[in-house]
């Protein structure tokens, strides 16, 4: 068979193609609906507008899912990142998932829907008193669930990276100083918050409003250009917050439950200690009925 021919061949395609997912009798195990089932972690670069009304493009990652019901073997895997991709141009917003989370409904027959947008979100910092400017970034997630009714779900997730400088070690450190004439200093570690938010229906809430409130509760956030001032800056700055883990818990706890923008919010701490070969850990929640329940288990992954 000449090449030419054999190609053409190959490339022609035979309709209908077979598709073994939408054959019920072929289902394995337990004939029951799952309630999440999707494709995670594919990568594309997408455009978030700032604060400032910039349009910036962002590497990012996302996970899509939608349940199955009784009954069906599979869904079609690709067709999630398809319906993605064919509004990738979009600005994200919620507006735009909850649209992209309709489309899925109506292409795969599902009663919910759920996507994860991660991003590393840049913020702009200036230093302590050079007024230096550079741009911190922060591992943030945009998620939105639309259920059965076509209620639709918006969380905010923001890292928070910090420095905590133990009260404890300060008081005993001091302590040495008055009493044995001893140069001590109290131990400090770099420290890290993650919060997940539920935005109050028929209010805005953004990533640097997050990156606000965190900083108004722990001012110790890590810096990006330090001169020699700015380090004698941030040395005074932590020597005015000493704060242990509980501590860092309950001031994001007090910000938070301030703001009218957040309906339901969970809080995970972890100091990563330089005295200890462990680290502290906290998490704390709201504590509204049927709401986060701090329930927070990967302490680990907090590792920055």
């Amino acid at each position: 068979m000449p090449k030419k021919a054999a190609t053409a061949k190959r490339a022609r395609r035979l309709d209908p193609l077979p598709d073994i997912g939408e054959v019920p009798a072929a289902l394995l195990g337990a004939n029951v609906p799952i309630q999440q089932v999707g494709s995670s972690n594919f990568r594309l670069p997408l455009k978030f507008r700032t604060e400032r009304g910039e349009t910036v493009t962002l590497e990012s990652a996302v996970t899509g899912t939608v349940s199955l019901a009784r009954g069906r073997k599979a869904i079609s895997m690709g067709r999630i990142v398809r319906l993605f991709y064919a509004r990738q141009d979009e600005v994200v917003t919620f507006p735009l998932l909850g649209r992209i989370l309709a489309d899925y409904r109506r292409a795969i027959v599902a009663s919910q829907a759920r996507l994860r947008v991660a991003v590393s979100y840049p913020v702009e910092q200036r230093s302590l008193r050079s007024g230096k400017a550079g741009w911190q970034y922060y591992q943030a997630v945009m998620e939105a669930a639309l259920d059965s009714r076509g209620g639709l779900s918006r969380i905010l997730e923001f890292d928070f990276v910090y420095s905590s400088t133990c009260p404890s070690s300060a008081e005993l450190a001091e302590h040495a100083r008055r009493t044995r004439g001893t140069y001590a200093v109290p131990h400090a570690q770099r420290s890290k918050a993650r919060i997940r938010v539920r935005i109050a229906p028929g209010r805005t809430l953004r990533f640097e409003d997050l990156q606000r409130i965190c900083l108004r509760a722990l001012p110790t956030e890590t810096q990006v250009i330090v001169k020699r001032d700015d380090e004698q800056a941030f040395a005074e700055l932590s020597g005015a917050n000493l704060v242990f883990v509980e501590d860092a818990a309950r001031l994001l706890y007090r910000e938070l439950d301030a703001d009218r923008r957040v309906a339901d919010f969970e809080v995970a701490c972890a100091h990563f200690e330089s005295l200890h070969s462990h680290d502290a850990v906290s998490a704390i929640c709201k504590g509204i009925p049927g709401g986060f329940a701090a329930d927070f288990r990967e302490f680990g992954s907090l590792a920055c």
